[in-house]
């Protein structure tokens, strides 16, 4: 089951990792294995890429992240086939990849000497860069009917799904709303009116899905294996100027009824 009607899906340059994520979804689905064990998965492979980023083995750390990448894929796809909407999984797998992130730019600080506070700015600007993608393509997903899991304003503890426990809930979202509020107040106010214009055209989805965590990821794995481990940081503060270039493209061309 896609996250958008057919009419609306577009070209996701951040979801190269869901066929195989389909794939793997597939082998699962008539098993006990759930979406929250294939999240702790990818958390495990993800470290094991940290692992091997430190000892220099530097192709197989990109390997690793791409793995990583596809099992992230994988856990939504599973909870689709299983019908098994869980709040629980969402979150887990938004603080998985927090964390995740901010281990992954700590290593490359690590490994090349930059400045701890370059680190920071760096992270500061891949989660705001994730924010940008997240938030138009929920909002994109609510206004025609489709996967609803993702909120436009997470300001509240939603509701439990069916099977799942409310105080694992508003555990979990409140973990959550502590790591992301701070980026999703940032562009709320940015474009608040974003929620009222038409469904956005596939080709401004399709530009903004370079944000994507996926195609994050594909960029440091291709920065491993040639070697340029050294850029990863300044080259992701750079790439955080196309947040004005999207928000103002939305605003300008895109804009609100």
């Amino acid at each position: 089951m896609a996250k958008l009607p057919k009419e609306f899906q577009f070209i996701d340059l951040s979801d190269y990792g869901r066929p195989a994520g389909h794939w793997i979804a597939k082998r699962f689905q008539n098993t006990s294995i759930t979406p929250i064990h294939v999240t702790t998965l990818f958390i495990l492979t993800g470290l094991l890429a940290i692992g091997f980023m430190i000892n220099e083995y530097y192709v197989t750390a990109a390997f690793f992240i791409i793995l990583k990448s596809i099992l992230d894929a994988a856990d939504g796809e599973l909870s689709r086939l299983k019908n098994t909407p869980s709040y629980v999984g969402r979150y887990y797998d938004s603080i998985a990849d927090f964390l995740l992130n901010f281990c992954f730019l700590y290593t490359f600080y690590f490994l090349s000497q930059s400045s701890i506070l370059l680190m920071l700015l760096a992270f500061i600007g891949i989660q705001m860069q994730g924010t940008v993608f997240n938030y138009y393509y929920v909002i994109l997903r609510h206004s025609v009917n489709g996967d609803s899991t993702s909120r436009i304003i997470e300001d509240c503890a939603p509701k439990a799904f069916e099977g799942e426990s409310q105080n694992m809930v508003n555990i979990f979202y409140k973990i959550y709303d502590t790591l992301y509020i701070s980026f999703d107040k940032v562009m709320f106010y940015m474009d608040r009116n974003a929620r009222y214009s038409p469904p956005f055209p596939k080709w401004f989805m399709t530009l903004v899905s370079i944000y994507g965590l996926g195609f994050q990821l594909l960029i440091m794995a291709f920065m491993l294996v040639f070697k340029l481990h050294e850029f990863v940081i300044p080259f992701f503060i750079i790439y955080s100027v196309f947040i004005f270039v999207f928000v103002g493209l939305r605003k300008l061309i895109l804009k609100s009824n």
